[in-house]
């Protein structure tokens, strides 16, 4: 549906601007064009008009004696078609005037004076129409001046008809222009049209399509390339959420199992003021651990972490994970005295964060015992998080690390193969790193290392 504008209307679409642009362009260049050849065309046919009185006069003046002392007419036959419109002067003198000519008349008085100014020109003067004079000045001993007159109601006429005709055929083309300028963009935008179409389509279905797949022309295919490298963008984000949001729920999941057990074994029966104590410290512990698993997991997907360089005492650190942690009836859980006391330079929460997903897993499928050790080799804290279960398979190695993958499925242990990844990841915003000791014969052991202070 399209959106209307705050008054109501809908808004222009980019076919009708473009088409009112070229047309608007059309319009101004052929109002230039019209006055331009209109005005030539006047300016000829006036032309014509004086060159025509220039003939005629000169006719004239070749039947006018100026030998003697006096201009004289010598007449000649059959010059009534040279006489009409036509005043001969001796000087001042008037020695013919057109047949009906009044002496005291418009076009008289404007013969007269012409004649008086003794030099060849032309002027325009009014009779029931414009009308056109010139005055030829006759050489010899005896001064004389022919005024031929011509009406320019033809010429004029002639030039009307000439604008009306090019106002017509400019409107035709500026509709012309309209309607194939519509069609042009409409043909240009249809490519724009479907990439709507397309946009539209995967917002509502979701997919990995791209714009760019498609042949388009140069500019389209800049677009498309520009989308898709938004796109991916988006895609990422959304994916970096959906990831962030499922960590948290599988990182949450522990400490609030804790809570919740506590709760319900507060609640199965009356509990002492110590034993109620006892509960309120485990539930307010498992609460802080919320806490700083929000905490740490937010600041690692804000890029923030990284800030943050500790120091850890590693091992004080895996004691109180050890602590959280419930191992199964058959599975002894120890954490290794190290030698000295290694200090990571890193946040004590990264050091949790990044340990906590390798002994659950360690817990999950040991047979008897899950051992975590913490080692420092001078540049580097080295943890390693060891069981006695059966390993990982070979043919799973190599995807490992990848977010949301198990290696079975079905084989009756809760989760979602998220927490190796988010191991691996926290690991290397402290400028760490998780790997997989595949040396390691008897079960499974995952080496966290971090630099040391």
């Amino acid at each position: 549906m399209t959106a209307l504008t705050p008054a109501g209307r809908r808004p222009p679409t980019l076919r009708s601007r473009l088409s009112l642009i070229a047309v608007s362009i059309a319009a101004l260049l052929m109002a230039v064009l019209i006055l331009a050849f209109n005005g030539i065309v006047r300016h000829q046919l006036d032309q014509r008009a004086d060159d025509h009185l220039r003939t005629r006069a000169a006719a004239v003046a070749s039947t006018v004696d100026t030998t003697g002392r006096r201009a004289r007419v010598v007449e000649v036959p059959n010059d009534d078609a040279l006489d009409s419109d036509v005043w001969i002067y001796a000087g001042t003198e008037r020695l013919e005037a057109p047949p009906g000519a009044a002496d005291d008349g418009p076009l008289t008085r404007v013969a007269d004076a012409l004649a008086a100014d003794r030099r060849s020109h032309c002027v325009t003067a009014a009779d029931r129409g414009p009308v056109r004079l010139c005055a030829l000045a006759v050489t010899g001993s005896a001064p004389a001046t022919v005024v031929a007159a011509v009406s320019l109601v033809p010429y004029r006429t002639s030039a009307d008809t000439v604008l009306h005709a090019t106002l017509a055929l400019g409107a035709a083309m500026l509709v012309l222009t309209y309607a194939l300028t519509r069609l042009a963009v409409r043909r240009a935008l249809r490519p724009v049209q479907v990439m709507t179409e397309q946009a539209a389509a995967w917002s509502a279905q979701g997919g990995d399509d791209r714009f760019g797949t498609t042949e388009r022309p140069a500019e389209l295919a800049a677009l498309g390339a520009s989308l898709d490298a938004l796109l991916d963008k988006i895609r990422a984000g959304l994916r970096h959420e959906q990831q962030l949001t499922r960590e948290l729920s599988h990182e949450l999941r522990n400490p609030l199992a804790r809570i919740v057990a506590e709760l319900d074994w507060w609640r199965a029966r009356r509990r002492s003021p110590e034993e109620t104590q006892s509960s309120l410290a485990v539930v307010e512990d498992a609460a802080a651990s919320m806490r700083t698993i929000c905490d740490t997991l937010l600041d690692e997907a804000r890029g923030v972490a990284a800030t943050h360089t500790g120091p850890a005492d590693v091992h004080a650190a895996l004691v109180r994970l050890a602590g959280r942690s419930t191992p199964p009836p058959a599975v002894e859980l120890r954490i290794g005295t190290p030698s000295g006391r290694p200090v990571a330079a890193a946040p004590a929460a990264i050091v949790e964060r990044a340990v906590s997903p390798l002994l659950d897993n360690a817990l999950r499928y040991a047979r008897s015992r899950v051992t975590v050790v913490a080692r420092s080799d001078g540049a580097d804290v080295r943890i390693e998080v060891t069981d006695d279960g059966s390993g990982v398979p070979a043919s799973f190695a190599p995807g490992l690390f990848h977010p949301g993958r198990r290696a079975d499925a079905g084989d009756g242990h809760p989760g979602a193969g998220l927490g190796l990844s988010l191991a691996r990841r926290l690991a290397r915003s402290a400028d760490g790193d998780v790997h997989h000791d595949a040396s390691h014969g008897d079960g499974t052991r995952f080496v966290v290392t971090l630099p040391a202070t």
